[in-house]
Parts: C-alpha cells; sequence; structure tokens
C-alpha cells in the first residue's frame, strides 16, 4: 500500500551530510532575511506597513531559494538512473510506470515541503509583527509556492526522462524554469495596453511566472505596467496554468517510463565529402558551415584542447554556434525594433534596461553550461590522465579549455550589439552609456566564466559542478537585489548601494538610468570587484588545476 520509492528517494536525500548543512543553512537563511528588515523603533505604524515589507523580502527570498534549489533534484533523478541501469531494474518490477513517477515526484516534493517548514518560523514571525493576514496573506503565498514547486518538479522530471547526461538535464532544467519565471513577464512589458490579441497573449503568459503571481498577493502587480493598471487576477491564472501544466507535464513523463526510453536511434547520416559532387556544390551554398562536412585537420599552431572542446561539446561545433548567434542576433533585432517604436512612450532607459536584463541573462544561463563542466568533466570521465599524458603543460590545458568559453561568449556579445548601435543612432548622447554598457556586459561574461570553472573546479562530478555553478553566480546576481528591495527602509543609500557594488545587474542598469538605480554610483566600483574577484577565481582555478594534475 506504501509506494517504495518515496522512501527511498528522500531517505537518499536526507542521508547527505550536504542536505544537514543545507537544511541549518536555509533556516538561517530565512530568520535573516526577517530580522535585516525588522522594525527597529519601540512603536510601530499601525497600517502594517513594515510587516507588509517583512512579509515581501521574505516571500521573494523563499522562492528564489525554491527556484535556486529544488530544480536539480528532479533534472539528475531519471538521467542518473537510467545510466546506472537502475532504471531497466525498476521498470521491470510491479510497480509500474505512474508509482514509479508518483513515488519520484512525491519524494521531490516531501524535499520542497521540508524547505517550506524550515521557513515556518520566519512566516510566524512576519504575521506576529501584524498587518499580515493569513488566509490572504501567508497561505495564499505558500499555495503560490507548493504549486510553483510541484511545477517545476515535475518539469525535471520530463527532462530527465530526454537528457543524456545529468549535467545536460541540469542546464536544460535551469534554462527552461529560468524562462517560465522571469523571460515569460517580458512580452507583457512591449504589448501591453496596445488591445491587440498579442496584449492578451503577454497578459496571459505572464501568468506563467511565480513573480508576477507574488507581486500580485503583495500589492505590486502593476509595478512595471507604467502607468496602466490591470484587473486580471494573476494568482488565479497562475494557479489554473500551474496544474495544468503539472498534469500535462505528469502525462507526459509517465508515458516515457516504459523500455522504449533506452531506444534512442537516429539516422547515422552521410558525410557530405563521400557523396557526389553536385551535392557537395548543393550543400556548400545551401550551408554556410555544414555540419555532416568531415572536419579538417588541426592546424599547427592551434590549441589542440580548444578544438576538442569545440567538437566534443554539442553547443561547441560552429554551425550550432551559429544558430546560437543567429537566436541573439533576431532578439536584438526584436529589441531594435521595440527602440525604434518605443522611444517616445517608453524612454531609452526603459528599452535600455529590458536590453540589459536579457543580455546578463543570457550570459547567467549560458556561461555555466559551458565553464563549470571544464574540469570536473575530465574527472568524471577519466580523461584528466589523458590529457597529462600529451606534451601539453597543464596551463595550456587550462588555457584551451578557456578560450572555447571565450570564444564563445564573444560571439554571443557581439550578436546582441545591433539594438546598442541603434540606439546611439536614435540619440547620440547615449554614446558613453553604451560604451560603460558594453565594459560591463564584458567585464560580467569574463566573471561568470571564471567563477563557474572555479566553482566547477571544487567537484568530480559534472551534473554537481553546474548545478553549484549556477547557484553561486545566480546568489552574486540575485541576493543583492533583496537588499536593493529594502531600499530606504530600514537600509539607508549608502548600505545599499556597498552591496550593490557586487552586482553585474546593478551596475549596467545605473549606467542606463533605470529608474531605482540611478541613484546609485557603482561604476568603476564594479568593475573593481568584477576584476579582483575574477583574479581570485583564476587563481583558484590554477590551484585546483595543480591538485588535480599532482593527484595519484
Amino acid at each position: 500500500m506504501v509506494n517504495p520509492l518515496i522512501q527511498r528517494e528522500l531517505v537518499t536525500l536526507l542521508r547527505r551530510r550536504r542536505m544537514i548543512l543545507l537544511q541549518c543553512g536555509l533556516a538561517a537563511a530565512f530568520a535573516l532575511l526577517v530580522v535585516i528588515r525588522w522594525p527597529t523603533e519601540p512603536r510601530m505604524a499601525q497600517s502594517g506597513t513594515r510587516a507588509q515589507e517583512v512579509f515581501r523580502l521574505f516571500s521573494y527570498g523563499l522562492l528564489a531559494t525554491l527556484l535556486l534549489i529544488l530544480p536539480v533534484f528532479p533534472a539528475t533523478n531519471i538521467v542518473r538512473e537510467r545510466n546506472q541501469g537502475t532504471l531497466a531494474l525498476l521498470l521491470n518490477t510491479p510497480l509500474g510506470p505512474g508509482r514509479i513517477y508518483w513515488g519520484k515526484l512525491i519524494g521531490i516534493l516531501a524535499l520542497a515541503a521540508l524547505i517550506l517548514v524550515l521557513s515556518l518560523p520566519a512566516a510566524a514571525a512576519c504575521y506576529a509583527l501584524g498587518g499580515v493576514s493569513l488566509t490572504g496573506g501567508i497561505l495564499a503565498v505558500f499555495a503560490v509556492l507548493g504549486l510553483t514547486a510541484a511545477q517545476y518538479a515535475s518539469l525535471g522530471l520530463l527532462v530527465s526522462t530526454y537528457a543524456t547526461t545529468s549535467d545536460a538535464a541540469v542546464r536544460w532544467t535551469y534554462g527552461m524554469v529560468l524562462a517560465s519565471s522571469v523571460f515569460s513577464m517580458g512580452p507583457q512589458q512591449f504589448f501591453q495596453g496596445t488591445g491587440s490579441s498579442l496584449s492578451v497573449a503577454g497578459d496571459w503568459l505572464r501568468c506563467l511566472s511565480p513573480f508576477s503571481a507574488l507581486m500580485a498577493l503583495q500589492g505590486a502587480g502593476d509595478l512595471a505596467g507604467n502607468g496602466l493598471l490591470s484587473t486580471t487576477n494573476v494568482p488565479g491564472r497562475f494557479a489554473i496554468l500551474s496544474v495544468l501544466l503539472t498534469g500535462v507535464y505528469s502525462i507526459w513523463t509517465m508515458s516515457r517510463l516504459n523500455h522504449t526510453i533506452f531506444d534512442q536511434s537516429r539516422a547515422a547520416g552521410k558525410i557530405s565529402d563521400d557523396q557526389s559532387l553536385g551535392v557537395r556544390v548543393t550543400r556548400r551554398f545551401m550551408f554556410i558551415v555544414d555540419p555532416q562536412r568531415r572536419s579538417t585537420s588541426i592546424g599547427r599552431f592551434t590549441n589542440p584542447v580548444m578544438m576538442k572542446e569545440f567538437r566534443c561539446r554539442r553547443f561547441g561545433r560552429l554551425h550550432w554556434l551559429l544558430r546560437l548567434v543567429a537566436v541573439c542576433a533576431m532578439l536584438s533585432l526584436g529589441l531594435t525594433y521595440a527602440t525604434v517604436t518605443g522611444t517616445v512612450d517608453w524612454g531609452v532607459d526603459m528599452i535600455g534596461g529590458i536590453m540589459v536584463l536579457l543580455q546578463v541573462a543570457l550570459l547567467v544561463l549560458i556561461t555555466p553550461s559551458l565553464a563549470a563542466g571544464l574540469i570536473s568533466t575530465e574527472i568524471e570521465s577519466g580523461g584528466w590522465p589523458l590529457l597529462q599524458m600529451t606534451p601539453m603543460s597543464a596551463v595550456r590545458i587550462v588555457w584551451g579549455k578557456l578560450l572555447s568559453v571565450i570564444l564563445t561568449l564573444l560571439l554571443v556579445l557581439c550578436a546582441t550589439l545591433p539594438g546598442y548601435v541603434v540606439m546611439v543612432y536614435i540619440e547620440p548622447g547615449l554614446k558613453m552609456q553604451v560604451q560603460r554598457i558594453v565594459v560591463c556586459l564584458v567585464a560580467t561574461a569574463g566573471f561568470a566564466m571564471l567563477l563557474s570553472a572555479a566553482v566547477g573546479s571544487l567537484f568530480r562530478r559534472t551534473a554537481t559542478a553546474t548545478a553549484a555553478a549556477y547557484v553561486a553566480l545566480l546568489l552574486v546576481c540575485g541576493a543583492p537585489l533583496l537588499i536593493w528591495l529594502g531600499r530606504d527602509a530600514p537600509f539607508g543609500h549608502d548600505t545599499v548601494e556597498t552591496v550593490l557594488l557586487i552586482n553585474p545587474v546593478a551596475a549596467a542598469l545605473s549606467v542606463i538610468r533605470l529608474n531605482g538605480f540611478r541613484d546609485y554610483q557603482l561604476i568603476p566600483g564594479n568593475w573593481w570587484f568584477l576584476g579582483i574577484a575574477s583574479a581570485v577565481c583564476l587563481v583558484l582555478l590554477v590551484v585546483r588545476t595543480r591538485r588535480v594534475s599532482q593527484a595519484r
């Protein structure tokens, strides 16, 4: 009567030493989120404004914790079982696909429930402060968080059935979580108030985001509405869409839990060099880079490790890089169109802020997936001893790996520049600001690469290294914004400015003079921080590489 997988999944997670540290850290973090906004005056306002501020910070912090920690567990669950051979054993038991799936899902949701339970003392403190209702405040927020956990847990399990490696599952899951929770709020900013079908679609699309639901519950639903009031029941729509998506993901995943999941046959294809002259000429005109053409030999003065990374990594192949650049270029052209048509209504600072946020989000999404596994992948696969047998030094090996990431990020950054060129053409006075934004983006890319590589070198498994790199980078880019939410009460201007100095997102937004960041002078302080932090990460990477090289 009891599903054995629930106990197996949950006990396996809770027995790890890192889970004890995680639980203690979460309890302390939730308490800290309340303490930093706790009123210092002996008397409190009867309006409950301070209590609402405390609860708002606590809610956003709890949601950010769920989005950072939870997705990695379902993403690696099924793909790890399949690679280890235990999934085939499970499918041969009398459990069936349904009980296997629900056992795994409930085990992951039990972990999410544990995270929420650890936050109950902080939530009780918010309620005791007054000004926050139990039903429309605390219970509603926890309901949104519960729906979010169920939706993203089922999404992670679905991705895990398609992925071939754990690190690929982690990358795709974090990418989809970022797209549905952050990017889904973007279209509404472009089309709101137009009355078109795109406006209606954007209004529904933003309801996919738990941030939109929390903002509506906290009374900040029209914070980015540019003066346009909305009567949309965002929490209600989010609940409907979340339940619907959870059901779709669950049915989809259960339909794949059978023996066909091990069959991944694909056409072998034909090498273009072995085909007729007419076919080769046609493919030469059809493709800029023919993916079926035989690769040329590595040049004498080319770093072979860099070529190995490009040819062995899926998104390292040149035709995939060109596709990535094309997508970035189309996104930049779309923002360029918005710049031309929306400058009068929104202002250049608003358009520039959206562009900066999208570009930094793109860097945060891509960089850890490229750099986190540079060392851990070789350790896990046993490839590092083979690299040591070559005449290359450890420094040249690491430089070749970093160079493959640097060139990829440079292509992405170059593809997103047309929007800024148009902004300068429209308003030449923005030339200095655009130059500083470009410097901020380049510094952010370098910092993200070295941070991901350094954090990833501390682990021996690629999936763990990738997840840790994502968490570390998102903490640097997201945690200071929680302090920014408490500006003027209780944090003063100097305190907020000091904390924001480590945030590359805030630095770029302060350069573009976006409302809420224009009063903070973060340049060149942020550049100094990113430079010093990048140097420290580089030293850590070199030290870890030497230790790995000397290990026997």
